[in-house]
């Protein structure tokens, strides 16, 4: 199967290109982005060198699915959908801080907690707490957004003193940041499942805050099963999750976390293979849709062509 780990369109009225770790995202007359998604994948911030089958086009399905579900509670970005692994929507100035919210302990803030820490981006943490619990009330612990190397823990006093947003932008990214999670979670329960934490990034155009990026994907989030959660939690066990993870967890047991002087293990089919059927799995659950795989041959191809139609409909 192929992967699709870099793109290099000539879109029309493209103004520039920026290549994240896992999209490609062009520029369109300074007014439109159109965001592809794809199948790169990044763990510990730095892209690993095979891609995943079908990664792109299920991150890219389960964003538009969400930014669908959530248009009614907070503004976002997207304007349409022209091909499965790709995004228009307008541009927007983003602001450097990414909103992680947190609901159960667990991922870096568990490593950080069971290292003795009490206090994350300002927040303080309860005394006693085991690994997967369920915090009291969802705790909002942000990170500025690096252009390059890593994402960096910050408190919301600090943001709001070193001007990387206003107080008044701050708290409405805050509220939307709430609603969001309440949305997510209560459609992940729907389902069988539990939205453990996740990520949103915002921005502004005409001046008001609007939702970018994806949200809900295994890429921004991680999901437990209910169903045997509480029996896991209460033996100690490790929880039923889909989410990223578990490549995390794979990299740490072959002696990797982005350090440097590491070297990245190696990808097996296989491996990537077993990642593949995971972002399928969940897009299945937490969508309740059959995915349907697009032709993966001449993917570039493919979604350059849907582009170009999608941004000529879009400037008539």
């Amino acid at each position: 199967m192929q992967t699709l780990l870099k793109t290099n369109f000539n879109l029309p009225g493209q103004t520039g290109v920026y290549h994240g770790k896992v999209r490609d995202v062009y520029n369109i007359s300074d007014n439109l982005l159109a965001m592809v998604a794809t199948d790169r994948i990044s763990a510990f911030d730095v892209i690993l060198p095979k891609g995943i089958p079908f990664k792109g086009q299920v991150i890219n399905q389960i964003a538009s699915y969400f930014l669908q579900s959530t248009a009614d509670i907070v503004p976002n970005w997207r304007l349409a959908d022209p091909d499965p692994m790709a995004t228009v929507g307008y541009l927007c100035k983003g602001f450097p801080v990414e909103m992680i919210i947190r609901g159960y302990l667990t991922g870096s803030a568990w490593r950080e907690y069971a290292a003795g820490k009490r206090e994350l981006c300002g927040v303080k943490l309860p005394e006693g707490m085991k690994e997967n619990q369920k915090f009291p009330e969802p705790i909002i612990t942000p990170t500025t957004k690096a252009a390059a190397g890593h994402d960096e823990n910050i408190s919301r006093e600090e943001i709001i003193a070193q001007g990387l947003v206003s107080e008044e932008d701050y708290a409405q990214m805050e509220a939307y940041t709430r609603a969001l999670f309440t949305r997510g979670s209560e459609m992940a329960a729907e389902k069988g499942l539990i939205l453990v934490d996740t990520k949103y990034e915002f921005g502004k155009r005409d001046g008001k805050v609007i939702l970018i990026d994806e949200i809900h994907t295994p890429d921004s989030s991680r999901y437990f099963y209910a169903d045997g959660y509480e029996e896991r939690f209460a033996k100690g066990e490790p929880q039923r999750q889909l989410s990223k993870e578990f490549v995390r967890q794979w990299l740490i047991d072959h002696n990797f976390m982005g350090r440097e002087g590491q070297t990245v293990p190696e990808m097996t089919d296989e491996f990537c293979n077993e990642v593949s059927q995971r972002y399928i799995e969940l897009y299945e659950h937490i969508t309740g849709r059959k995915f349907v795989p697009a032709p993966s041959n001449d993917l570039e191809h493919r979604i350059e062509l849907n582009l170009v139609d999608c941004l000529d409909t879009l400037a008539r």
